[in-house]
């Protein structure tokens, strides 16, 4: 296929790319600096510049493509996780970047739009597993993942191409900027809990993330969520983390104390054992890392020197 990618140098970016050239596909790509540009060149990839917000543009961008695989986001790092500002920007890129890139496809009569979403969108369910059906929860953060998996199933509603949201875990491995900042932190000997220990996070390497995303290209219209096999609860996942760097741990925070923050960590605090079955069942998509325990490991030869 021919696929444009948005957010292609971005965390989950960075690692699609590669995989959809290595799959065989030709890849198209955002890019907005010199610099990022080169990075596409690089990797194999033709770089285009042109603004998310341009309809208009962007449809002549896409023309000619089979696919366009929206991973444009602007998450903050763990520093600005809190701040106002910083979630609005993110939130206008998800909703109304979204609704330009679904429009430009429709424009284009692009064939199929991949969408990234996330799967703390889901109600904190305890230790029950969670599928696709299971009951959301409209907090403040998750506006923008709902503004933009509407854009992608109304690509199916008004195109008849085939709009597919991933709601993806919890991402962690290198390139992702706040797992790096986790590692570290690891390191010396501090490992961060949000919420209850015995809560579950359900999480995905960054690596499979990308797997996922090409697996996308031949997925039914729908939601699917990409997380590990395994959802590791916190306490464990902390522990994980800690042996892959080789330090023990002596204190974990914020722990329970994650709660007094209200909406602003709902995203974190919440548990969430997320199902991937149904991506699975449907294009035979497998992750490497079954768990955190192998992913942390995975990460841990690559970020120690």
């Amino acid at each position: 296929m021919r696929v444009f990618v948005t957010g292609g140098t971005g965390a989950i970016g960075g690692h699609a790319v590669p995989a959809l050239l290595a799959a065989g596909h030709a890849v198209t790509a955002l890019a907005r600096t010199p610099a990022k540009a080169a990075a596409l060149e690089r990797q194999g990839a033709a770089p285009v510049r042109v603004s998310l917000f341009d309809r208009e543009a962007l449809a002549s961008a896409f023309a000619g493509h089979d696919a366009v695989v929206n991973l444009a986001s602007a998450i903050p790092p763990m520093s600005r996780f809190m701040s106002t500002q910083a979630m609005r920007d993110n939130h206008r890129v998800r909703d109304q970047g979204s609704a330009a890139v679904a429009d430009a496809a429709l424009a284009a009569g692009v064939g199929r739009v991949v969408q990234e979403s996330v799967c703390m969108v889901y109600r904190d369910q305890g230790d029950r597993w969670i599928d696709e059906d299971a009951p959301v929860d409209r907090y403040p953060l998750t506006r923008g993942n709902f503004a933009a998996e509407s854009n992608a199933h109304r690509f199916t509603q008004e195109g008849g191409g085939a709009g597919v949201a991933l709601r993806f875990g919890w991402f962690y491995g290198p390139g992702a900027l706040h797992s790096e900042q986790m590692y570290a932190l690891a390191g010396r000997h501090v490992g961060l809990v949000f919420g209850r220990p015995g809560g579950y996070v359900s999480a995905i390497h960054m690596a499979d993330a990308a797997t996922a995303v090409v697996a996308a290209l031949e997925a039914p219209a729908g939601t699917y969520n990409v997380v590990d096999d395994e959802p590791l609860t916190k306490r464990d996942f902390a522990d994980a983390l800690a042996r892959a760097t080789g330090a023990r741990m002596w204190l974990r925070v914020p722990g329970r104390a994650a709660h007094l923050f209200g909406h602003r960590l709902t995203s974190l605090t919440r548990s969430l054992r997320v199902a991937n079955a149904r991506l699975r069942a449907s294009t035979g998509w497998t992750p490497r890392h079954p768990s955190a325990r192998e992913g942390w490991r995975a990460t841990a030869a690559v970020l120690t020197p």
